[in-house]
């Protein structure tokens, strides 16, 4: 019995990431494009997808997405800027229209994977900080991934009891320490010839481990990005965070 392929809509489609997706999605056997969507173009050309996929930028996202689910298609985006009252008024949204949504900080396999290790290490460390290095055209900083992991981090430590990073700073220039997330650190640093990159560095008496991926190309994000488009409408509700389609307990 053959099965139908998933049909696929794009939106962001001429951007960086957008562009790779959309040949991904020509590429693979059980999917099917329907629309490659850029910016200004009209959304009516997705109707009939079972998944709408959105790599735009954070003041668009929200149209994009509620469009979308009206219509009773389910979401995959990896667009950046999804703060928890966002998260909360499209879940109100996907509760109301019966579908799902993914919601990926980050859809590289590398990224993801130093997320989890490093909230399951934070518990057995006193100092933890977060670094990242994205290339100068990038609009956010810190990074969503970076303040995922932040969240991820704080949130493990917290449940083991423990408090601040030991850190006897009295004074410092503006930014000197970069950002706090939840009470963890996180530094920013944008530079031509990078891509997107981050570390996580932990530490506690004698010893420090360094967690950190490397991306050099966007092409690293397409296996994550597919994972989600198979997946999305198996998956109830709305999910925050590729590694929850990864099974990875």
């Amino acid at each position: 019995m053959t099965t139908a392929p998933i049909r696929v809509s794009v939106a962001g489609a001429r951007g960086r990431m957008g562009s790779q997706a959309v040949a991904a999605v020509e590429a693979a056997d059980d999917l099917e494009l329907v629309a490659a969507l850029g910016r200004g173009d009209d959304l009516a050309a997705a109707a009939g997808s079972d998944v709408f996929v959105d790599l735009t930028v954070p003041d668009q996202v929200m149209a994009n997405v509620e469009h979308a689910l009206a219509q009773g298609m389910h979401v995959v985006t990896g667009t950046t800027g999804f703060t928890p009252e966002r998260v909360e008024q499209v879940r109100r949204w996907a509760d109301a229209a019966g579908r799902n949504v993914l919601v990926a900080t980050n859809f590289g396999i590398g990224a993801v994977l130093v997320m989890q290790l490093a909230a399951k290490a934070a518990r057995f460390f006193e100092s933890v900080e977060v670094v990242e290095l994205h290339h100068p055209a990038k609009v956010d900083a810190p990074s969503g991934s970076a303040i995922r992991t932040a969240r991820l981090i704080a949130q493990a430590r917290a449940e083991a009891g423990l408090g601040p990073s030991p850190d006897a700073t009295e004074t410092a220039l503006e930014g000197a320490r970069g950002a706090v997330v939840d009470g963890i650190h996180v530094h920013a640093v944008r530079m031509r010839g990078m891509t997107a990159h981050q570390e996580v560095i932990l530490g506690g008496p004698g010893e420090t481990l360094t967690l950190r991926d490397d991306t050099y190309d966007r092409a690293a994000y397409m296996p994550g990005l597919l994972v989600g488009v198979r997946q999305v409408a198996s998956r109830p509700g709305v999910t925050v965070g590729l590694e929850h389609y990864l099974d990875l307990d």
